[in-house]
C-alpha cells in the first residue's frame, strides 16, 4: 500500500520535476529540432531584424541587446552597453513568452556575432533563469547547413510569467575588481584580442590591461568551425593558469565579448562575474592604472 501510494505521488510529481530540471549548456541542432513541439521551449534569435524577417527557426522570437540594455551614452562617461534593472529586464523577457517554467534556448543569426548572443545568455543567468538557458551551438547557419527549415512566419506570442526575484551576484563593479589581489580563488580575464591587452592597440584611449589580468581572448571559445569546444576551452582555461573552482571575473571593452569567455567558464563549472563596465568604466572613469 505504501508503495502504491509513492508510486501515485511520483506519478504526480515526477512532470513537474522533470519540467524544473536544469538545462544542459548547449544544444545540439539535432537534440533542438527533437524538441521544437515542446509548448514550454522559447527559442530566442539574436541578430538583424532584417535577417529575422528573412528566416528564422519556426517559433524564434526576435531579440537585441538594445532590448536588454540601457540606453547608450556615448558623449559624456555613460557606458555603451549596461544591465537595466532586474524588474525592466523581467518586463521584456516576459514579453517574449518566456516564464519561470520556461525552456529557453538562444541562437546566433548568420551574420550576428557570437558574444552578441552570449551577453543574451548572460543576461538570462543574471534574472535567475541561467539553468533554464541552453545556447544552440553553431547558431543558424548550422541549423541551415544542415538544411533544416527555417520560416518567414512570426510567431504567435503569450505574455509569459516571471516572478520577482533578487538578481543573481554575478555583476562586479571597479570596487571588486580592485580588491582582487586580496580574494584568493579569483582570476581577472581580459577576453579582449591580445593587441588590446598588450597595448599595442590604444582603447578608451588608453594601452594595456587592468593590473593583474590575464589574457584568454574571447575568439578561442569557437573553433575554426564557429563551434563552442569544451576541450579546447579547457586547454586554453589550464593553459592561462585558471584552475577548477576559480571565481573567472572576465571584463572586455563594454561588456559584451567578455560573456563568450563567461559562457565558456559556465561549461567547465567555474563561477562567473561580469564586470558589466569594463574597460570603459576603467578607462573612462579613472578607475586605476593600466599596465601593458
Amino acid at each position: 500500500m505504501k508503495l502504491l501510494f509513492v508510486l501515485m505521488i511520483c506519478g504526480v510529481l515526477a512532470p513537474a520535476l522533470l519540467a524544473q530540471q536544469a538545462q544542459p549548456l548547449l544544444i545540439s541542432t539535432e537534440a533542438l529540432a527533437r524538441q521544437l513541439a515542446d509548448p514550454n521551449l522559447v527559442l530566442l534569435h539574436v541578430g538583424r531584424a532584417e535577417e529575422y524577417a528573412v528566416g528564422h527557426i519556426a517559433g524564434a522570437r526576435f531579440i537585441t541587446l538594445q532590448d536588454i540594455s540601457l540606453p547608450a551614452n556615448p558623449g559624456g562617461k555613460g557606458l555603451t552597453l549596461e544591465l537595466p534593472p532586474p524588474e525592466q529586464l523581467r518586463v521584456k523577457f516576459a514579453e517574449l513568452g518566456i516564464s519561470d517554467d520556461s525552456r529557453v534556448v538562444t541562437y546566433t543569426g548568420l551574420d550576428t556575432s557570437f558574444q552578441t548572443m552570449t551577453r543574451v545568455v548572460f543576461t538570462l543567468q543574471y534574472l535567475g533563469l541561467g539553468d533554464r538557458t541552453s545556447v544552440l551551438n553553431g547558431g543558424l547557419k548550422a541549423w541551415m547547413d544542415e538544411k533544416r527549415p527555417v520560416t518567414s512566419a512570426l510567431p504567435s506570442i503569450v505574455t509569459g510569467k516571471l516572478t520577482a526575484r533578487p538578481a543573481q551576484d554575478i555583476v562586479a563593479d571597479a570596487a571588486f575588481v580592485q580588491s582582487l589581489a586580496q580574494r584568493p580563488g579569483h582570476k581577472l580575464i581580459d577576453a579582449r584580442a591580445p593587441t588590446f591587452y598588450n597595448g599595442t592597440e590604444a582603447a578608451q584611449g588608453k594601452n594595456g590591461h587592468i593590473p593583474g589580468a590575464i589574457n584568454v581572448p574571447y575568439t578561442s571559445m569557437l573553433d575554426a568551425g564557429g563551434m563552442v569546444n569544451e576541450k579546447q576551452i579547457r586547454q586554453d582555461f589550464q593553459d592561462a593558469g585558471i584552475k577548477p573552482g576559480d571565481t573567472v571575473v572576465t571584463y572586455c571593452h563594454i561588456g559584451q565579448q567578455a560573456t563568450a569567455v563567461i559562457l565558456g567558464a559556465r561549461l567547465l563549472g567555474n563561477p562567473v562575474m561580469l564586470y558589466d563596465g569594463s574597460f570603459q568604466d576603467w578607462a573612462l572613469n579613472d578607475r586605476g592604472a593600466v599596465e601593458k
